[in-house]
């Protein structure tokens, strides 16, 4: 078989850029005889696949499953955009597209009272949330931000607020009923089974899901939120906020923690509203109200009333908004706040944000004002606390000094709380949930309460085992102190703490500098070394892997799409991710409105350098590795040239800084003195390009300013796609040279 590089083909804006830069990659990897290939992995993709039934003559595959075998092959090479981690309202929004574009698949069910409704929502279940990168991240995680990158951001410092300590900005936390004081772990003594199942108070035991395989050595947890303790933490932080005159804002992960989150966040909905629910509830529940999907789920169902009714409603709304403390605002022009969408605030990007903007947040006025940041589970919350803090006893980071914190992190085979999605349930009366082994043997019990959100996770010892010779590798080649982020006081840390320290004597460490701490000590140790710009590895668990990847490269760089993911497959295959997609929607608005696309495709740029490195390892490819060190020679002049996407219309957008990677990669091509066969190909190509540039660039911003048509937001028209992201004729012409 002919060794090829996979692309993924996404979602939103990376999905645009896709056709304007993967025909360049395709002609400068001709040259060395690689080919590409593409894998479809957009939501509407995964939607369809579920639905084999209702192609019809439109043949569909389903590349996600296929890239989940590909992944084990060590040959495999990916490349893998961002993809949208789909909320039920965006799932239902790319149904209703995908309908209209002929495709009978289902409604979204949102209730289940048959079996077929149940059939259909599991299928759709399948695609909601964090649905592909449990499926590709078959290895751990080694993330930081690349030299020219660090250089390019202290040369051009992005903007940070200051800090006083006078700030009444803080992160409010819960100090007991949590998912991190319930939980409970374990190792597994020996290969076998597990089965969750609940007993009511009348001694009745139903299986919540049958018996699945588990690994000798692997970790197991099992914690619940508690629905009671949440709710009074929940009005205490409401008052708090209005007592304290700051902003009540709301930070969780709803797109990825698919079942717990949403449920916490419509708690948090009814708790903020507390007076508009008990006063209209029987109506709410008339109208199908679930504010699981946020506040706007209401707003949206009031159309269904009487004009006389619905304008009471807004009355009480009003008056509930006036008698609360104020709103985090996601936009104050359009009254959306905090509360309107649970997938509109995450976490890890808002929380950096804020810090990074004095640690205010945006209120209606659309002034920045003191925050309470809420987050409800304290297992990570510490962290940014603990900066925070940090920041008012010594001011704002300087991002022309600053250090950085690479991560190396725990995912390999959904480890721990990204893969208990198939093992989490909102509990529906009083009980017991236990954990039983095959003998039947309880490993865990937890006395519940309806309402009540109840998880299990697990870690398999050889992602542990791979994970922490990937944090003793970087360490050496970096020479750079590496701290793992563990808790001895947790259960699940506790348990991996006596693995980490077992599997530490297994490699070389001498003259490393080697530590184990817990989130809130690693934290204030990496600000203290960034501040007086020292470099600190990060070793972590995933979801702390998620957190830190975008705190410290937002504050170090301004950004984490600037971030270099590399994915060390565990069966020697590369994933090589392209940094992230959180402002994708907004640009691709843009598009539509003005042919402008601000996304900028930098993480691209470092995602195919080292795929391209890594191909010419696996395949002695030698030509592979001059494509691969004359693109990162082409990325910094790149950087260094501020050829990024300019703020507005009238300067050069994706596509523009698209030609502008080729011009430069095409003229380091044509200068290295590596390969000569390459040198003699790329020569006049670059001087084509050079001579061309004032009309190629000319070409490129001419489109702008007019709305363009393609037919889709999630299933858009690739032909009309691709007309769109190539509109320059002459960049093309002199492309099609190397084909």
């Amino acid at each position: 078989m002919t060794p090829k590089i996979i692309y993924t083909l996404t979602d939103e804006a990376p999905f645009l850029a896709t056709f304007s830069f993967l025909p360049v990659v395709q002609s400068f990897a001709k040259t060395a005889g690689i080919s590409f290939e593409t894998r479809d992995i957009s939501l509407a993709s995964r939607i369809l696949a579920q639905f084999p039934e209702c192609w019809g003559d439109q043949p569909i595959s389903d590349d996600l499953s296929i890239l989940g075998k590909m992944v084990l092959d060590p040959d495999v090479n990916i490349i893998k955009l961002p993809n949208v981690s789909a909320s039920i309202p965006q799932i239902k929004e790319a149904i209703a597209e995908l309908q209209a574009h002929g495709f009978n698949i289902p409604n979204y069910p949102d209730t289940v009272d048959t079996d077929e409704a149940k059939t259909i929502r599991a299928k759709y279940d399948k695609v909601k949330g964090s649905a592909v990168n449990p499926v590709l991240r078959e290895g751990n995680s080694d993330r930081r931000a690349p030299r020219a990158v660090k250089n390019y951001a202290k040369k051009n410092p992005h903007t940070m607020g200051a800090w006083t300590a006078h700030s009444l900005s803080h992160v409010a936390t819960m100090d007991s009923g949590d998912f991190a004081h319930n939980e409970k772990s374990y190792t597994m003594p020996e290969e076998g089974s597990v089965q969750i199942e609940f007993q009511d108070a009348q001694g009745k035991v139903s299986i919540l899901k049958p018996h699945f395989k588990v690994l000798k050595d692997e970790i197991i947890d099992a914690s619940f939120m508690s629905k009671r303790e949440l709710i009074s933490f929940l009005r205490n932080q409401v008052a708090d906020a209005k007592a304290k005159g700051v902003l009540f804002s709301l930070h969780m992960k709803a797109t990825m923690m698919k079942v717990s989150d949403p449920v916490i966040f419509g708690y948090a909905v009814e708790v903020f509203f507390a007076d508009l629910f008990d006063k209209h509830r029987a109506l709410f529940e008339r109208l199908g109200v679930n504010v699981s999907n946020g506040f706007n789920d209401l707003l949206s169902k009031l159309d269904q009333l009487s004009e006389s009714e619905k304008a009471k409603v807004l009355s009480d709304i009003e008056i509930s908004y006036q008698n609360n403390p104020a709103l985090a605002m996601v936009n104050s022009e359009t009254g959306i706040t905090n509360l309107h969408f649970p997938n509109d605030v995450i976490v890890d990007a808002s929380m950096p944000a804020m810090i990074r903007n004095s640690g205010r947040m945006w209120n209606k006025e659309g002034k920045a004002q003191d925050t309470k940041a809420v987050i409800p589970d304290s297992s990570y919350a510490g962290v940014f606390e603990t900066v925070i803090k940090y920041c008012k006893q010594h001011g704002a980071f300087d991002p022309t000094k600053m250090g950085s914190v690479p991560n190396v992190g725990l995912m390999a085979q959904k480890a721990e709380e990204y893969g208990s999605h198939d093992k989490t349930f909102v509990i529906t009366e009083p009980g017991t949930v236990r954990v039983v082994d095959q003998s039947g043997k309880i490993i865990f019990e937890n006395k519940v309460e309806a309402g009540d959100i109840w998880r299990m996770c697990q870690t398999k010892d050889a992602a542990i085992h791979d994970w922490v010779k990937l944090a003793v590798n970087r360490a050496r080649l970096s020479d750079t102190p590496a701290v793992f982020w563990l808790d001895k006081h947790r259960a699940h840390d506790a348990q991996l703490i006596a693995k980490v320290e077992r599997y530490l004597q297994d490699h070389d460490t001498q003259g490393l500098d080697i530590r184990i701490m817990n989130l809130v000590d690693a934290t204030q140790y990496s600000c203290e070394r960034i501040s007086e710009g020292l470099d600190t590895i990060s070793v972590t668990g995933n979801v702390m892997r998620d957190y830190l990847t975008d705190l410290f490269p937002i504050l170090e760089v301004g950004t984490s799409a600037k971030m270099l993911s590399i994915v060390p497959l565990m069966n020697g295959g590369g994933l090589f991710e392209t940094g992230a997609g959180g402002s994708a929607p907004k640009h691709v608005q843009q598009f539509l409105q003005e042919n402008y696309l601000r996304w900028d495709s930098l993480g691209e740029f470092l995602a195919l350098a080292a795929s391209l490195e890594h191909f010419s390892h696996v395949h002695g490819n030698e030509k592979a590795n001059v494509l691969s060190k004359t693109l990162d020679e082409a990325t910094g002049k790149f950087l260094d040239e501020d050829k990024s996407p300019s703020r507005k219309v009238g300067g050069i957008d994706n596509r523009g800084s698209h030609f502008y990677l080729t011009l430069y990669w095409a003229q380091a091509l044509a200068n290295q003195t590596y390969d000569s066969e390459l040198a003699v190909k790329f020569a006049p190509i670059a001087k084509q390009l050079t001579e061309n540039e004032p009309k190629i660039v000319a070409e490129l911003i001419g489109v702008q300013g007019k709305p363009v048509d393609i037919r889709g937001y999630y299933h858009p028209n690739r032909e009309l796609v691709s007309a769109a992201m190539r509109p320059s004729q002459t960049l093309n012409g002199i492309l099609s040279e190397l084909n």
